[in-house]
C-alpha cells in the first residue's frame, strides 16, 4: 500500500489508533501508539523517540531519533481491542533522515541493495522454520543467594505421575518422542491452528503446523518463503502472534533455544536461495542437482560459519542446543537429505524452483534481519571468491568414529567463541556498507558485557550438585 491506500485501508477497518513497531538491536519489537489523526503527519515526517532508552543504541547526549513508518507493512493489529493500524518502522537520524546504521531493518535493506549491485542475483529468498515451546507455566528467579527455574507442562514426560485436576490421563509425549503423534498426546493442535489463522490475518502464508520432537509442548509452524526483508518482518509477526495466542489460552510460549535439559532444543532451520529475473540460480547439474553458484554459496556459509553464529545463535543459551546428541547441527558439512549435516540440500522435489539449501544451525532467538543478512553476505562471498565447499558428507555424522569426526570442523561451542570468530572474520559483512565496524563492535561489546559475563559470573544449581561437598 502507498500512503493514500493505507489511509483508505485504515478508514475501512475503523482504525482509531496507530501502533508503530520497530525492531531493536537484539531483535525485540518495541512500539509506541498514536491517534489515527496523526497518520499523514507520521508518514511524512516520522515519529520521534528516545534512542538512548533502546538497548545498544544511542548515547544520552545524542538520543533523538525518528521512526519512519513503512506504508506497505500496514495491517490491523489482531490482538488489540480498539481497532489499531499496525505499522513497521525504520529508525533514522532526525536531522539527515538517513537510516540509522544500527537499525536492523535498514541494514537488511542495505543487504538487498548490495545483492542487486553485485549483478549476481536480484532476489534472495529465505524460509525459516522457527520452533518454539508452549508451556503451561514457567517460574524463574536470580538473586545473590538463590537461582532457579521451573517449567510446568501437562505434556511434560516427567508429569506421568502427577495428580492433575480431573485425573491424570497419562498421554504425554516421551522424551524425544513428540514428532508427531496425534491427539490426545498432542494437546496443542487447536492452539497452533489459531496461531496459523492469526498469521494469515496479517498476510503470512502458512504451509503447515505440527508438534515437534521434544516433550512438553515443542511446536513448529512453517511459513512460505519470501524475500529477505519481508521474511524478517514475518518472523517478527510470527513470534509476536505465537506468544500472544499462547497467553490468550492461559499458556506461555518461548523461543529460547534450550529451555529444558535432556531433550531437543528449538532451532530455526533456514532455507535460502538466489534468483535473477524470475529464474532460480541454485538449480544445476552438480551434486544433488545444484549449480556451481549454489555450491560456492555453501562454501561461503561454511567458511564464515563462526561469524554467522554470532548473529544466528546470539545467546549463551544457543550453545546449550548446539551440542552433539540432540539432532543439533554442530558439524560443518553439507549433504543431500542428511539432517545430521549443518547444511542440508532438500530433495523433496526435482523442480528447479525448489532447489535451495537449508542452514540448520540458526535458532529463533536471533534478530532475523541481522541473521539473514549475515548468511546472504557469507554466501555471496563464497560466490564471488569461488569458495568450493569440498566433498559432501553423506554419512550419518552422529555415528562417525572419533577418528573420522576429527576431520570435520564444527561450530563454536559458546557465545564468547562465536564473538571471537566475528571479531576475527567480518570483512565479508562490510561489503556494500551493509554492516559497519561500529555495529559489529557494539554487538560484540554488548553481548560480552550484558550476557557472556553475566552468565559466567553466576553459580548455577549444577555446580552445587557437583562441587558443594568438595
Amino acid at each position: 500500500m502507498n500512503a493514500k491506500e493505507l489511509r483508505e485501508y485504515a478508514d475501512k477497518h475503523g482504525a482509531k489508533m496507530i501502533d508503530c513497531k520497530f525492531v531493536d538491536f537484539l531483535g525485540t519489537w518495541q512500539h509506541i501508539t498514536y491517534p489515527i489523526e496523526r497518520l499523514e503527519e507520521g508518514l511524512e515526517a516520522g515519529f520521534g523517540f528516545d534512542g538512548s532508552s533502546i538497548r545498544g543504541w544511542k548515547a544520552i547526549n545524542s538520543s533523538d531519533m525518528i521512526m519512519l513508518p513503512d506504508p506497505a507493512s500496514g495491517v490491523i493489529d489482531p490482538f488489540l481491542k480498539v481497532p489499531t493500524l499496525s505499522l513497521i518502522c525504520d529508525a533514522a537520524d532526525p536531522i539527515t533522515r538517513e537510516p540509522y546504521s544500527r537499525c536492523p531493518r535498514s541494514l537488511a535493506k542495505r543487504a538487498v541493495a548490495y545483492l542487486k549491485s553485485t549483478g549476481v542475483a536480484d532476489k534472495a529468498y529465505f524460509g525459516p522454520e522457527a520452533e518454539f515451546f508452549v508451556f503451561d507455566g514457567v517460574r524463574y528467579e536470580e538473586k545473590q543467594h538463590t537461582a532457579f527455574f521451573e517449567v510446568d507442562s501437562v505434556e511434560g514426560a516427567w508429569n506421568t505421575g502427577r495428580q492433575e485436576p480431573g485425573g491424570n490421563l497419562g498421554y504425554k509425549p516421551r522424551v524425544k518422542g513428540g514428532y508427531f503423534p496425534a491427539s490426545p498426546v498432542d494437546t496443542l493442535t487447536d492452539i497452533r491452528t489459531i496461531m496459523v489463522m492469526t498469521m494469515q490475518a496479517v498476510g503470512i502464508e502458512v504451509e503447515t503446523h505440527h508438534h515437534e520432537v521434544a516433550t512438553a509442548g515443542q511446536c513448529e509452524i512453517d511459513m512460505k518463503y519470501d524475500e529477505l526483508v519481508p521474511m524478517a518482518d514475518k518472523v517478527m509477526w510470527y513470534k509476536h502472534i505465537v506468544k500472544n495466542v499462547a497467553k490468550e489460552h492461559g499458556k506461555t510460549a518461548t523461543f529460547m533455544p534450550k529451555p529444558m535439559f535432556g531433550d531437543n532444543g528449538s532451532g530455526m532451520h533456514t532455507h535460502q536461495s538466489l534468483w535473477s529475473a524470475g529464474k532460480p540460480l541454485f538449480a544445476g547439474d552438480g551434486y544433488a542437482g545444484m549449480s556451481d553458484m549454489a555450491l560456492y554459496y555453501i562454501g561461503g556459509l561454511l567458511k564464515h560459519a563462526g561469524a554467522i553464529c554470532a548473529f544466528a545463535n546470539p545467546t549463551t543459551n544457543s550453545y546449550r542446543r548446539l551440542v552433539p546428541g540432540y539432532e543439533a547441527p554442530v558439524n560443518l558439512a553439507y549433504s543431500a537429505r542428511n539432517r545430521s549435516a549443518s547444511i542440508r540440500i532438500p530433495m523433496y522435489s526435482s523442480s528447479p524452483k525448489a532447489k535451495r539449501l537449508e542452514l540448520r544451525s540458526p535458532d529463533p532467538s536471533c534478530n532475523p534481519y541481522l541473521a539473514f543478512a549475515a548468511m546472504m553476505l557469507a554466501g555471496l562471498d563464497g560466490i564471488e571468491n569461488r569458495i568450493h565447499p569440498g566433498d559432501p558428507l553423506d554419512k550419518d555424522i552422529y555415528s562417525l568414529s572419533p577418528e573420522e569426526l576429527a576431520s570435520v570442523p564444527h561450530v563454536p561451542g559458546s557465545l564468547d567463541r562465536a564473538l571471537d570468530a566475528l571479531a576475527a572474520d567480518h570483512e565479508f559483512l562490510l561489503r556494500g556498507d551493509v554492516f559497519s565496524t561500529d555495529l559489529i563492535d557494539a554487538w560484540i561489546a554488548y553481548k560480552h558485557e550484558a550476557e557472556v559475563d553475566h552468565v559466567a559470573l553466576r553459580p548455577v544449581p549444577s555446580e552445587y550438585a557437583l562441587y558443594y561437598d568438595c
